[in-house]
């Protein structure tokens, strides 16, 4: 059945088990993931992908209730038509221990995971558009009223702007707002423009540090914590470009010198103490040939990305997970 967003505390939680959250508005989709699961404990996130790679595990793991001890609560990220046979299935299961929320990007009308929540009577089709200016405008005025915080309209504008239609990028930049005004309710337009630019590329970085370093568990897990955008895809991609070009050099210096320690030490510009170990990893795990071939594979997905903007989430996110299981080519 078709739920609007704003519609969705007329269901009934406790008897409706299978959700369809789609659509580019993240922020509103994780407000609404939030209110469904609001009072489950056990709670597990999938990268559709880990399922599809695993699917009779998967599977048999729901059945034989070995995931968690009571009921069970699932959320599977980035979801497409790949998966549609695997949730038809357990739905005609009738798990009634188990709620599931399956995320995904934009779906077309022709889409059958869309169709069939949509003719579903017993499961919720909610799509999620972006939020429009006033709809933003509303929600920060709320917060600075509610947390008694001095500001003018010029600068609520600007923290707008800033947050490229994204109420979780919005409520990110007033979070460090918030904290920075606990000792003083009043804030200048300069110290706002300060916070709301710092640079916060922590998660990207890690993304790329560990599909490097071929840490598949921790890909999942940095994947199932954020959700990029298409803007991040670009920045992912080049990010990864940046860094495999570093190893690419690295890993020639110890094809040579077959010493890691002395590649490490001698490397410019020097690598930073906390870094060191996962580097490490990644020199070990590409060959000069390999990385010099991942570096073509970036460059042909990079094309692919612009040409296909609106599924460029799932491309990188593909992109790396397969990147991450290649065997080094000697």
């Amino acid at each position: 059945m078709i739920i609007k967003s704003y519609e969705i505390n007329k269901i009934n939680k406790d008897k409706t088990n299978f959700y369809l959250f789609y659509g580019k508005n993240n922020g509103l989709k994780k407000d609404l993931t939030e209110y469904v699961m609001k009072e489950e404990k056990n709670i597990i996130n999938y990268e559709e992908k880990e399922i599809l790679e695993n699917t009779e595990l998967f599977i048999e793991n729901i059945l034989s209730g070995s995931l968690f001890e009571s009921k069970k609560s699932i959320i599977i990220k980035r979801a497409s038509d790949k998966i549609f046979k695997i949730i038809e299935n357990l739905i005609n299961r009738d798990l009634k221990d188990f709620k599931f929320i399956i995320e995904s990007d934009n779906l077309d009308k022709k889409s059958k995971l869309r169709s069939y929540f949509e003719k579903s009577k017993v499961c919720v089709c909610i799509a999620f558009y972006p939020d429009n200016q006033q709809t933003l405008s509303k929600l920060t005025s709320n917060f600075f009223r509610e947390k008694k915080i001095m500001i003018s309209n010029e600068d609520i504008n600007l923290i707008i702007n800033k947050s490229n239609g994204d109420r979780d990028n919005l409520k990110n930049e007033l979070n460090k707002i918030e904290a920075f005004c606990l000792s003083n309710k009043k804030i200048a337009s300069e110290e706002i423009s300060k916070l709301i630019n710092l640079a916060e590329d922590h998660s990207i970085s890690e993304l790329i540090d560990n599909c490097l370093a071929k840490n598949k568990r921790k890909i999942f897990k940095i994947l199932n914590e954020n959700n990029f955008s298409k803007d991040d895809a670009i920045i992912i991609i080049r990010s990864l470009m940046s860094k495999s070009k570093k190893i690419l050099s690295l890993s020639e210096q110890f094809k040579s010198n077959n010493d890691l320690e002395l590649t490490i030490s001698s490397a410019r510009p020097p690598i930073f103490w906390k870094d060191k170990e996962i580097t490490k990893k990644q020199i070990l795990n590409w060959t000069p040939k390999s990385i010099k071939k991942l570096i073509n594979d970036i460059n042909d997905i990079e094309l692919q990305i612009k040409k296909n903007i609106n599924i460029s989430i799932n491309l990188i996110t593909d992109f790396i997970l397969d990147k991450s299981n290649t065997k080094t080519n000697n």
